[in-house]
């Protein structure tokens, strides 16, 4: 399923912040992202009717399998691309916006291929 860019941001920090508490609610995902609660609500009505994430009776979003995979794939983009411009000598804030832009045009191809060229000439790489 092709999922636009917002989609994929949203899933992405979902993602990040499941690593960082059990419990992740609406309101941390605005906060995280800088939105508004009803546009969050909105995304996530939206991630919860394509199957990628789900919520329990507390009200706590949680990913779905096709949801922790999507995600993961997203954020692995963002750590690598971001290393990657901070290995050619960009600074961190600038290597993070541009990653962040770049890992949702990317194409599979061009990604495996710097992933490769990362991995062979040893450049530092924390995703996985």
């Amino acid at each position: 399923m092709t999922m636009q860019e917002s989609g994929e941001m949203y899933l992405e920090t979902v993602y990040i912040l499941s690593q960082r508490s059990p419990s992740v609610r609406g309101i941390d995902v605005a906060e995280y992202m800088g939105y508004s609660k009803p546009s969050v609500s909105r995304a996530i009505g939206l991630l919860k009717k394509a199957g990628f994430v789900r919520t329990d009776e507390s009200g706590s979003i949680k990913l779905t399998e096709a949801g922790v995979e999507k995600a993961k794939k997203i954020y692995e983009r963002h750590v690598v691309l971001a290393r990657l411009l901070q290995n050619l000598g960009v600074d961190e804030a600038t290597a993070t916006d541009d990653a962040c832009r770049m890992e949702h045009y990317i194409s599979d191809t061009s990604f495996a291929a710097i992933k490769a060229h990362m991995l062979k000439y040893g450049c530092e790489n924390s995703a996985g």
